[in-house]
């Protein structure tokens, strides 16, 4: 049995967080590495470079990426692959940061 925190979730939902950040952060850095794609989730996303510049630790903005990525299967896939991770994981990297 995991130990509780106060919140009542498990000790490790600090590092669920963690890990959903870091995987979110390297989706978005394979994301920009294609010009065609970072245009694509600006305009997709309404997010603006400042606002993605000055969002890399906001959740709601990492979260927005993983969004983008899940609405196109083969972008998730792909990127996936890349950072080596499942889509699932993503996928999971994703609710956990809107949560």
């Amino acid at each position: 049995m995991r130990p509780q925190g106060q919140n009542g979730k498990g000790a490790d939902a600090p590092d669920r967080k963690g890990e959903a950040e870091t995987l979110a952060l390297m989706a978005l850095g394979w994301t920009l590495a294609d010009a065609a794609r970072a245009d694509r989730l600006l305009a997709l996303t309404g997010l603006d470079a400042d606002t993605l510049r000055g969002g890399i630790g906001d959740a709601a903005v990492l979260s927005a990426v993983l969004a983008f990525l899940a609405d196109h299967e083969p972008d998730l896939i792909a990127c996936a692959a890349d950072v080596g991770a499942s889509p699932e994981a993503l996928i999971a990297a994703r609710d956990e940061l809107t949560t």
